[in-house]
């Protein structure tokens, strides 16, 4: 479970990543800010793709940005060439439309905090689809766990299970010039007693900037350990922590 968990948020990030920087490559040079209908982030082979889509009802394909798994921006490809969605990249953009409307109609489960944008991660499976919906800030020094979802589609992308995967939101500030060695945050039962894919990939994006060594998740059952030098989670159960301590 905990290698799923681990493959799960390692996914998730290398698609925020590439929507991150690919963002900035693409406005720096695309312009006619009016006709941009959205973006979204893929893995495909050694690559992964951010695609930007027209404001058209038949959307197509605007620009293309390609990174490789290190996200070094100057060896990445960007494509200004408008062209037609690939197959997969129809598929993409027909969950996260779909997660889109789905959250701007369901207001009792899902959230809006000032200074925060929420970010759609669509993911496609061999049985469903997954749009992951996540918290970001718009300020620095803020790093935001919670306040995220998680959609699953069947494969004719209708919508089969929604859920918030954390009930609060939780934003631990962060000073690179003071650096915390150890931060962390709990899990009420309803979350589960391992870290979240949104918790290992919001680590992960953020690592780099904070500093920290080490973020901890206690739960119930487990306190999980993200080593960031590592980039692995470790898990003890809390009887042994218990046993320990005696």
């Amino acid at each position: 479970m905990k290698q799923k968990v681990v493959a799960e948020g390692k996914k998730l990030y290398k698609s925020e990543m590439a929507s991150w920087y690919g963002t900035d490559l693409f406005f720096h040079d695309y312009t006619n800010k009016s006709n941009v209908g959205g973006y979204f982030s893929y893995t495909e082979g050694a690559e992964n793709k951010c695609v930007f889509f027209s404001r058209a009802s038949q959307p197509r394909v605007i620009g293309t940005i390609v990174f490789d798994d290190s996200f070094d921006t100057k060896k990445a490809m960007v494509y200004l060439e408008e062209r037609d969605l690939t197959a997969v990249e129809h598929k993409l953009f027909l969950i996260r439309q779909g997660a889109i409307e789905e959250v701007r109609r369901d207001t009792s489960l899902f959230k809006y905090y000032q200074g925060m944008n929420l970010n759609f991660v669509p993911l496609l499976g061999e049985k469903e689809n997954k749009v992951y919906v996540l918290t970001g800030p718009t300020e620095h020094g803020i790093v935001v766990f919670g306040n995220d979802y998680l959609l699953t589609f069947d494969k004719k992308n209708q919508l089969k299970s929604k859920k918030a995967l954390h009930k609060n939101i939780i934003p631990i500030a962060y000073n690179p010039q003071q650096k915390a060695q150890t931060t962390l945050h709990n899990h009420l039962h309803e979350t589960g007693d391992l870290m979240t894919a949104t918790d290992i990939c919001t680590l992960m994006l953020y690592g780099k900037f904070t500093g920290w060594k080490q973020h901890n998740v206690v739960s119930e059952k487990y306190l999980n350990v993200w080593n960031f030098e590592t980039e692995d989670l470790y898990v003890i159960p809390m009887d042994a922590l218990k046993k320990m301590d005696k």
